[in-house]
């Protein structure tokens, strides 16, 4: 009864998959009978062709792929784990057997560097595709991954380029072959019998899991209705009017197993939330973006955080900023004030309709800012503001921006373009980044507030923070946007004490430095928010550990490292639309959810 059960589940799951799109709002990854089925998929699982050791793909970020698929029934869901590591376009090879040829797919794709070719048992029957992969072989990066019997093993004898092999016929074997690729999944098996003139026993390759895997709660000891408490508090923000929508997801033991999109992009309910959109981080940024440089740089003996603002900054040098630590700067103990006036002290020669030479800086649509004014007015403000409570802790925004500017300065190069090719791209990160409206289409991006004070305009890919606006977008307190996915791997490196998919970003000392508590007067770490020591407050959640690391933003997300429960967990919401909202802090939606999740790893299966 048990395994006419589960099949029938698979059964349900193939369905789902044909019927959703590569960008599914919610995979169904859940149920015991989903973990059984991914023990013997693993089992069945097996690499060839790879001493060039190009499995687990690296350098992810230099990587141009395109997965070709032809009758493969779970094409869709094999595309669909693909996306989670690298941007990929997918090719209907049926096509090009039927109304163009090979030669048509040879032009289409050749702007690729790597190709992941799909095959079943029905596939090799037309000897033309074993062509086309020994083709492209020669001249660039060739995966297959083939789906079918032992018996056709044979014919890919004349085949070097590695091939990933599965001969169950189930989508959870789409799932884990897309993730053996890139490392979320190892192979663990070699084979036991000679199948081939060149595929004999105990031939094949193994690999080791360097990055995050997707799988059933199960599969690390939860239940899958144990979450389901995760559900009730999101539908009960969208229902109060906290947030018109929101993505969560949960990763422990550096697999998600938890990721959900609830509601609309607003309170029109025209658009849903999905899981690739792209939220405005706020706060987020501080960490995810700042911080991670600031890490990097003390990292390599450039930046001593014993040192002084007006070490690096000679502006400063004649002001009370002058012998302020870089370290009171990320612990918010400096005794800067929390923000400066913005908005309210442009003047009309401040700004225009229209880029120039003298106004390059856009704020919103038709609206542009004169290039100098921030070193002209607001940051002449920040270095002459008044300390007021230097040695105690006061969160403020301009500690960040001076960070930035710090550290730009070290480097030369804009905070945005410097973590985007050191972290965001190298990681995999397919949204993160600043100025999200330079790449994606504005449907891709949650919309913030309708600011009706500064910019007059509902803000879609425009960063709600006005600071952060009026640095066109890249500050080092704000300015972000990211998935959830993106925010998982960024923070699954932290977890990982610095290394992720290979690569060392961080060592662990420098990891363990900056998350840990630095100071006798507040929670914080480096850069980094953490758990409050008093429990009556319980910031982020009433059962997280003292060991949890993170940060919060202003337009309603949060990012929590729990190295305690190897848990990473991220809520992304837009509750500033239409306008600012408490509700969802009043609610208490983020800590419950988290609660949520600690409360189900109590529980266990």
């Amino acid at each position: 009864m048990a395994k006419t059960k589960g099949w029938a589940y698979l059964f349900i799951l193939s369905g789902f998959i044909l019927a959703h799109s590569a960008c599914a709002q919610n995979p169904p990854f859940s149920g015991q009978a989903y973990v059984n089925e991914e023990k013997l998929v693993e089992k069945a699982t097996f690499l060839f062709n790879n001493q060039q050791q190009l499995i687990p793909l690296s350098d992810v970020g230099e990587l141009k792929i395109a997965s070709i698929h032809f009758t493969y029934q779970y094409a869709a869901a094999f595309d669909s784990l693909l996306n989670k590591y690298a941007g990929i376009d997918a090719y209907n090879g049926t096509d090009y057997v039927t109304i163009k040829t090979l030669g048509d797919l040879d032009f289409d794709t050749k702007t690729y560097n790597t190709l992941i070719v799909q095959v079943n048992d029905a596939d090799l029957d037309n000897p033309a595709i074993i062509g086309f992969i020994n083709d492209n072989q020669r001249i660039k990066n060739v995966v297959v991954a083939f789906f079918g019997s032992r018996d056709n093993l044979a014919k890919f004898d004349s085949v070097n380029a590695p091939i990933i092999w599965c001969p169950r016929p189930s989508p959870v074997a789409a799932f884990y072959s897309a993730q053996a690729i890139f490392g979320g999944v190892p192979v663990t098996q070699n084979l036991i019998a000679n199948y081939s003139a060149k595929y004999k026993r105990n031939s094949g390759f193994l690999t080791q899991k360097i990055r995050l895997g997707y799988t059933a709660p199960e599969e690390v000891g939860i239940k899958s209705s144990n979450l389901d408490e995760i559900d009730k508090i999101a539908y009960e923000a969208i229902r109060n009017q906290a947030t018109p929508g929101c993505v969560v997801l949960v990763a422990k033991d550096g697999k998600v197993i938890f990721n959900k999109a609830y509601g609309y992009h607003t309170y029109d309910n025209v658009m849903p939330d999905k899981l690739n959109d792209i939220f405005d981080l706020a706060s987020v940024t501080k960490v995810s973006a700042t911080t991670m440089e600031a890490m990097r740089v003390y990292e390599e003996g450039r930046l001593n955080l014993d040192s002084t603002i007006g070490t690096y900054m000679p502006i400063a040098r004649k002001t009370n900023k002058s012998d302020l630590t870089i370290k009171e700067l990320l612990e918010h103990q400096s005794g800067l004030i929390p923000d400066i006036p913005t908005y309210e002290k442009l003047k009309p020669t401040d700004v225009s309709l229209d880029s120039s030479a003298l106004f390059t800086h856009k704020v919103v649509d038709h609206y542009f800012l004169r290039k100098d004014y921030f070193r002209d007015v607001m940051l002449t403000d920040i270095v002459n503001s008044p300390l007021r409570t230097r040695g105690q802790y006061v969160y403020s925004d301009l500690s960040m921006v001076m960070m930035q500017q710090i550290l730009e300065t070290i480097t030369s190069t804009p905070l945005n373009t410097y973590v985007q090719k050191n972290f965001y791209d190298p990681l995999g990160m397919q949204t993160a980044g600043f100025l999200p409206l330079n790449r994606f289409p504005r449907t891709r991006i949650i919309p913030t507030e309708n600011d009706q004070a500064f910019r007059h305009t509902l803000l879609i890919g425009y960063v709600h923070d006005p600071t952060a606006a009026l640095l066109a977008g890249v500050s080092g307190n704000a300015g972000l946007f990211a998935s959830a996915n993106d925010l998982a791997i960024l923070y699954q490196m932290l977890l990982n004490k610095g290394t992720y998919g290979g690569v060392q970003y961080f060592k662990p000392s420098t990891v363990e430095l900056f998350t840990a508590k630095q100071s006798a007067v507040s929670r914080r770490g480096l850069g980094f928010d953490r758990q409050d020591p008093i429990a009556e407050r319980h910031y982020p959640s009433k059962l997280a550990s003292d060991q949890t690391f993170g940060h919060t933003g202003y337009t309603g997300t949060c990012i929590w490292v729990d190295p305690k429960y190897n848990l990473v967990y991220v809520f992304l919401s837009n509750r500033v639309n239409p306008k600012v909202s408490d509700k969802l802090s009043t609610l208490n939606i983020r800590p419950r959810i988290q609660d949520a999740v600690y409360q189900a790893i109590d529980k266990g299966l």
